[in-house]
């Protein structure tokens, strides 16, 4: 019978492992689902703002651009600027 006893023992603890897991597992997808709730409504704000500086007459695609560029460390921005340049030149523009 102690063998028997050993086997549940053994079984709940898989079982209290997997309930464990499951948890956890649980914990992660809800933060994520949370997190993109959170991004697609910071998206929607984007959105808007965009829309609000076009409509007081700014291009957004160049807007879009100066947010890319200003991402960039001025080194990296400098070099891109560079190599734009030196192809441009290449092709005679």
């Amino acid at each position: 019978m102690a063998d028997g006893a050993a086997a549940i023992e053994t079984a709940e603890g898989v079982a209290g492992a997997r309930t464990f897991a499951a948890e956890r597992l649980r914990s992660f997808i809800e933060r994520v689902e949370r997190l993109e709730e959170e991004k697609a409504a910071i998206q929607g704000d984007v959105k808007e703002v965009y829309a609000e500086a076009k409509g007081e007459g700014y291009d957004t695609k160049i807007l879009r651009q100066v947010v890319r560029l200003r991402k960039m460390d001025r080194a990296q921005r400098q070099e891109q600027e560079a190599l734009l340049e030196l192809y441009l030149s290449a092709l005679g523009e």
